[in-house]
C-alpha cells in the first residue's frame, strides 16, 4: 500500500486530478480521506485487476471521468507468493501471472484510445528488481516482471508515433504490510525448523 499510496499522493501534489483503485475498500475509502483533507483532487473505486470485466469497467469509468483522454496510466497492482519453484501450484501462477502481467497488458490495451486521444500519453510500470535478479523464492514473480520490463519496450516502440511514451520503474523492497506479513511468516517457519 505504501508505493501505491506515495504514487497517487506525489502526483496528486503536482496539481494532477487522479483516479485509482484498490481491492480493499476500507483502505481506499480510508486514503481518498486523506487525501481529500489536504486537498488533492483524488477518486477512486474498488477494483480487482485480476478480473477482466473489472479492468474494463474501471477503464470505462476513467474514459467518462476525464473526457475520453488520459495522460498517466500507472500500473502498479502486484502480488508476491513466496514459495519453492516445485511449489507453485497453478492457481498461484494465475494470481501472480493474472495481477502481475495480464492486469498490465490489458489495461494498456484498453486505454490506448485514451491516451492517444490526450495527444501526451504516458505509460508508467512499476516492476522489480526481480526481473534481472535471481531471488529466492520468488520465480514467478520474477517472471511476471521480467514480462514486464520486455512489454515495456515493445509498447514504448509501437506506440511512440502515437505520442505515448511508455516506461518503467524497477523498484527494491517497498515495506508494505503485505511484505511485513511474508517477513514475520518466514521468521516463525524459519524458527520452527
Amino acid at each position: 500500500m505504501i508505493q501505491w499510496y506515495a504514487v497517487v499522493e506525489e502526483l496528486a501534489s503536482f496539481g494532477a486530478t487522479i483516479y485509482t483503485c484498490s481491492r480493499n475498500e476500507k483502505e481506499l475509502q480510508e486514503c481518498l480521506e486523506i487525501w481529500r483533507k489536504k486537498g488533492l483532487k483524488v477518486e477512486g473505486s474498488v477494483c480487482d485487476l485480476l478480473l477482466r470485466t473489472e479492468r474494463e469497467k474501471l477503464m470505462q469509468t476513467v474514459g467518462h471521468i476525464f473526457n475520453g483522454k488520459l495522460n498517466i496510466l500507472v500500473n502498479n497492482a502486484g502480488v508476491a507468493i513466496f514459495k519453492e519453484t516445485k511449489d507453485f501450484t497453478a492457481e498461484d501462477y494465475n494470481i501472480i501471472m493474472g495481477t502481475n502481467f495480464e492486469a498490465a497488458y490489458h489495461l494498456c490495451q484498453i486505454a490506448h484510445p485514451l491516451l492517444k486521444a490526450s495527444e501526451n500519453g504516458n505509460v508508467i510500470f512499476v516492476s522489480s528488481i526481480a526481473s534481472f535478479s535471481a531471488l529466492p523464492s520468488l520465480s514467478l514473480y520474477s517472471a511476471s516482471k521480467g514480462a514486464i520490463n520486455q512489454l515495456t519496450k515493445n509498447l514504448a516502440c509501437e506506440w511512440a508515433m502515437d505520442k505515448i511514451r511508455v516506461n518503467t520503474v524497477a523498484l527494491a523492497v517497498t515495506l508494505t504490510a503485505l511484505i511485513e506479513a511474508a517477513i514475520k511468516i518466514r521468521i516463525l517457519c524459519t524458527k520452527k525448523k
